[in-house]
């Protein structure tokens, strides 16, 4: 009977694997009948007050890309320290869910790098969404809060893992290990991005090396060799290979032949190593952030990554207006494209404000306050966007064109041009309703979404919201939206 029992559970076993086995092939041939058409990249911009956000940028051949949302950020974090850094994308297998990861950090709020390393966040802020365009309000994940003396949790990354069924995610953590402390690169396990398994460590460089920042790319046909390659800035920008995510992996060498470093070797010093596959051929390009100079990212390519020798420089590439900082690409599907730009890709009128009583002045923001200013210099300073309201899409916010992701806002009853922090009083204060100008039908005027008694006008030339109760102030309060 035993025997039997045996025999019967080791049939089931067998069953099941190959079920799985089944499904997961299945999802590999369902994913790659789509074939890629674009590229999505998300990342940072900078240690500005409104860099350490989610940028995305849109390309079609992958060495030319255009800043999404009319360059403004299309993601806020809301938690923990208010800023991300170093973001991900993933895709599920089967391209029914999605995840942006990124590292918890703001150093724009004053916070030193000492103190971010030491005493910083053990946690990751996670969006998810089912089709890319729709994302869930950003949540904390605690991946290194149980690493002892965990200092920060940074440059998250994270990738399917066939052999288990599950994501790796992988980033660095400053921690002291048998008495060495510095950073090096911890591994979790999730299915779900919200629970995951104990942390435990994935790279650790001799001595007193630091590893921060590494990122895989699969070659399902092992081209070079390998299914698995990273690279990771470890002193050099070192290039290893593996045929198991969580397995062994070989080092194939570096890039100080080519005059690139992590700092160990100088010339070119880089870092936040992202990967891309390109569409059309085999061929890959490794994206380099040229921190130490200031220039964002460069690409070097290569048809072949068994061996460094084998990437050459690129000159013909072109990032668009946003400076790049450390981020990911992802290959899109033609459908996964056309819902991309749709969302972020519809670039609206730059429009200014034209005074109704003095028609010679428009609204302009100056050291970040506004008012009404003739011969306005730089232009910019009076060109916005009006966008669909922060607080309620049937009204307008007014945004502003030279400094993307920043809107008119009243605190007060004083109209400030401040970026937005995702916050629903900022959302509120930042809302207007657009309606036929109190002076004249044919012109605008812009009702306050949270105090409707109050429009904006302008009073000493300065820009106020105020109840309007006489003709002065009528005319006063009414703009005409002009290109």
């Amino acid at each position: 009977m035993q025997r039997t029992l045996s025999r019967l559970g080791a049939t089931l076993v067998a069953a099941l694997l190959l079920l799985t086995a089944q499904v997961l092939v299945a999802v590999d041939r369902a994913s790659a009948a789509d074939p890629f058409t674009g590229y999505l990249m998300a990342h940072f911009t900078g240690e500005t007050a409104i860099g350490e956000q989610i940028y995305f940028s849109h390309s079609r051949d992958g060495l030319h890309w255009t800043d999404l949302n009319d360059g403004a950020p299309a993601l806020l974090s809301t938690v923990g320290t208010k800023g991300v850094r170093d973001p991900a994308l993933v895709r599920s297998p089967a391209g029914d869910r999605y995840w942006v990861i990124a590292t918890d950090l703001r150093i724009a709020s004053g916070t030193s790098w000492s103190d971010a390393a030491n005493r910083g966040s053990t946690s990751l802020v996670v969006w998810e969404s089912t089709d890319l365009v729709n994302w869930s309000a950003p949540r904390l994940l605690d991946v290194a809060g149980a690493i002892p003396g965990a200092g920060d949790a940074w440059a998250p990354e994270a990738i399917f893992d066939p052999a288990s069924g599950d994501y790796v995610i992988y980033w660095a953590t400053n921690a002291t290990l048998n008495g060495v402390k510095k950073h090096r690169v911890y591994y979790t396990r999730t299915r779900d991005f919200r629970t995951v398994t104990a942390p435990a460590v994935y790279i650790d460089r001799p001595g007193g090396q630091h590893i921060i920042d590494t990122q895989i790319v699969e070659s399902p046909t092992s081209v070079g060799g390998f299914r698995y390659y990273r690279a990771s800035a470890d002193g050099q920008i070192t290039v290893e290979g593996s045929n198991s995510i969580l397995g062994s992996w070989t080092r194939i060498g570096d890039l100080s032949h080519m005059g690139i470093s992590n700092g160990a070797t100088g010339g070119n010093v880089v870092e936040g190593p992202m990967w891309m596959k390109f569409n059309d051929r085999t061929e890959w390009a490794l994206w380099l952030d040229q921190f130490k100079t200031g220039r964002g990212y460069m690409p070097i390519t290569s048809t072949n990554l068994g061996s460094t020798t084998n990437f050459q420089t690129v000159t013909d590439y072109a990032l668009g207006t946003n400076r790049k900082r450390h981020g990911g690409i992802m290959n899109l599907t033609a459908a996964e494209e056309s819902r991309v730009l749709g969302k972020y890709g519809v670039s609206r009128p730059v429009n200014r404000l034209q005074s109704f009583n003095f028609q010679d002045r428009f609204v302009r923001h100056a050291n970040f306050d506004v008012r009404i200013d003739a011969n306005v210099s730089p232009l910019q300073d009076s060109q916005f966007r009006i966008t669909p309201g922060l607080a309620d899409a049937t009204a307008v916010s007014i945004q502003s064109v030279n400094y993307p992701g920043y809107y008119l806002r009243h605190i007060n009853y004083d109209f400030v041009l401040a970026p937005y922090d995702g916050t629903a009083q900022f959302a509120a204060d930042a809302t207007f309703r657009q309606v036929a100008g109190l002076a004249s039908s044919s012109w605008s005027s812009f009702q306050s979404y949270n105090h409707t008694d109050r429009y904006i006008r302008h009073y000493a030339y300065q820009l106020k919201l105020d109840p309007i109760t006489t003709a002065t102030a009528r005319s006063d309060a009414t703009f005409r939206v002009t290109s």
